[in-house]
This record gives C-alpha cells, sequence and structure tokens, in this order.
C-alpha cells in the first residue's frame, strides 16, 4: 500500500529560519549518517522516513560517503523517495555533502571544484534527484583555495543543482571567510552544521556560535548526544547491540571511564528532575538559546524518532540546571 503523509504533519512541529534566509528548518532533523547503509533493513529505513515526515520532520541530511557503503544512504533515500514519497518532494529539505574521500584518486577528495561538482552529480543521479536544497563543503581543505570551493558551490546553486549552498566542521574564522566570498558572489549561503553537544562545546570557544547569531547564519548541530554517552544506554554497562561493538570507529569502550561514568549518572538525574530522559535532555539542551536552528538526530527504529521529538515545547532551562550541567562537565 502506497504512503499517505499524515494530515496533521505540520501541528507540532517548531519551524525555524535558517539566520536572516527565507528557509527554515524543523527544530528536529532526520541525519542519514547510520544506518541507512547497505547492511541496514529497507523496511526499517522506510518506516523510519515516514515517521519522521509524519510528525513533521521535513529534512533529511545526507552526504555523499554516507553508508557503508559509500553512497548508499543515498541510494536507498533515492528508492524510497520514487516508489513512496516523490508526490512530497517539494515539502521535503533533502540536503547533501562533499568533502571526505568518496571515491579512489586526486579527484574523490578534499575541495576541489573537480571533485565537488562532480560528486554533486553523482549524489543527484544516486537520489534520483533533480537538485537538493542544501549542499554542502563537508570540511575545511588547507590545500585548496576557499575561494575555488566556495565558488565550486556558487556554481551549484546557480546551475540550479541545489538552492541553497553551506559547510560543515568549518571554524569560526573560515566561517567568516567563506560568507565573506559567497555574499560577493551573492549565492544563498544559509547553514554551517557543526559537532556540538553537552560535552563537546567548540563552537562555543572557536566562535563559531557567536559569529552565527551577529551575522545571521543558521547553525544545524550534529552528534547532540556524544555518540550515545548521553542515552542511558550505558549507565548500567555496554550492552552487546550498542555502536561500540558494532561500530568503534567513532565510540571507544574506553570513553567511558568511571569519571566518565559519574558524569553520565547525574546528567541523568538532572534529566529525571525534567521529566526527561537524558537524550531528550541533551537535545533540548542544544537548542535551549534559539541559535541553532535545528538539531540532527539518528535512529536506528522509528520509536527513537518519537521519543526525541517529545523535546518539542520543552527546550528551556533554568539558570540553575544550566550551572549544574555546567559544574558536572566541568569536574575532572
Amino acid at each position: 500500500m502506497r504512503y499517505i503523509a499524515n494530515q496533521a504533519r505540520y501541528q507540532e512541529m517548531k519551524y525555524v529560519r535558517c539566520g536572516k534566509s527565507g528557509l527554515k528548518l524543523p527544530l528536529v532533523s532526520l541525519g542519514f549518517w547510520h544506518n541507512f547503509g547497505t547492511k541496514d533493513n529497507v523496511e526499517n529505513m522506510k518506516t523510519m522516513c515516514f515517521t519522521a515526515f509524519d510528525h513533521g520532520i521535513t529534512h533529511f541530511d545526507l552526504a555523499n560517503n554516507y553508508g557503508p557503503e559509500p553512497g548508499s544512504a543515498e541510494i536507498n533515500l533515492g528508492k524510497i523517495l520514487k516508489q513512496e514519497m516523490l508526490a512530497y518532494r517539494d515539502e521535503l529539505i533533502i540536503s547533501t555533502k562533499a568533502g571526505y574521500t568518496m571515491w579512489d584518486g586526486p579527484y574523490g577528495d578534499w575541495g576541489s571544484r573537480k571533485y565537488l561538482l562532480a560528486s554533486l552529480d553523482q549524489s543527484l543521479k544516486r537520489m534520483g534527484l533533480d537538485y537538493v536544497d542544501i549542499f554542502y563543503h563537508h570540511r575545511m581543505d588547507p590545500q585548496t583555495p576557499l575561494e575555488e570551493s566556495m565558488m565550486a558551490l556558487d556554481t551549484a546553486v546557480k546551475s540550479g543543482k541545489a538552492l541553497y549552498a553551506g559547510i560543515s566542521n568549518y571554524d569560526g574564522v573560515h566561517t567568516q571567510k567563506a560568507m565573506d566570498i559567497l555574499q560577493e558572489l551573492k549565492c544563498p549561503f544559509v547553514l554551517n552544521q557543526s559537532r556540538y553537544s553537552i560535552f563537546d562545546r567548540s563552537i562555543e570557544t572557536n566562535g563559531l556560535k557567536e559569529f552565527a547569531e551577529s551575522n545571521g547564519c543558521g547553525i544545524i548541530a550534529f552528534s547532540p548526544l556524544a555518540q550515545g554517552l548521553l542515552t542511558n544506554r550505558y549507565l548500567d554497562g555496554v550492552p552487546t547491540d550498542s555502536r561500540i561493538h558494532k561500530d568503534g570507529r567513532f565510540l571507544k569502550e574506553a570513553q567511558l571511564t568511571p569519571e566518565m561514568m559519574k558524569k553520565i549518572t547525574l546528567l541523568n538525574e538532572i534529566a529525571l528532575e525534567r521529566g526527561q530522559s537524558l537524550a531528550q535532555m541533551a537535545l533540548s539542551w542544544v537548542l535551549k538559546d534559539d541559535i541553532v536552528t535545528s538539531v540532527l538526530i539518528g535512529a536506528s527504529k522509528p520509536e527513537q524518532i518519537l521519543d526525541n521529538l517529545q523535546i518539542i515545547g520543552h527546550t528551556e532551562f533554568s539558570e540553575v540546571q544550566l550551572q549544574h550541567i555546567d559544574e558536572i562537565c566541568s569536574e575532572k
């Protein structure tokens, strides 16, 4: 039976403008970094996409190398769109990126014009789309002139293959330089995608968050749960089906030191006092001051999406709670 979207899908979700642009994102966006690859269940992928969209999550975030295998997340989304969701294309924000290794040789990595534009063409083919809504440069390239990478984004937009330009994993200084170039080119730069969580506050110390607020640039936060540390999964040890055992590239068991476990336990107590799970509180914290446009969630099953959506309308913190969280995180 063909998918028909929930008619009440826009009633609960909050939509936030990306800086000073006309584009709005849902407060919660769905990331395809994990669980949409060749080893994952296609029916589960479909159900997660349907669940997200039925509850107002209009933004699906991808990259050329998401999988595994690289490219498979885009292929799987393309199949879901073609088979079930193409009628809703104009209600969706679909983003992709290029910047990490995608194919062999000198033209399949980093930030050259050759790589970025070839990668976008490949991404569109995999997803079966004429355009993406946001095309990002995925990481700064220390060897390619920034002007070249930004001009490639501008070409992507002016060719109609992307509607907006974005950058990811850029620091504050290079964000300013990138924005200056794109403004001169009159290219709509709307979003900087950065890692941000209770445990990782680098965008506060490198000036990126302050820059976004003062210059009308949107921020979308990834890894808000610190690869699962800010959930209840590890409160009683490491489950056999956890990401640590499945894929130790990003979260390692050695990170679960007694000091870290103490912090997680204390943060969980604050969450319970707020009537939230630890994950819900961690997501709410990222959105607490209205500077971050949207928070990216990952999910392995639809129930996790529904659980995360409980934060809508519950992102405010008291000064006492914020101070307590800061004190916990600063302990050695």
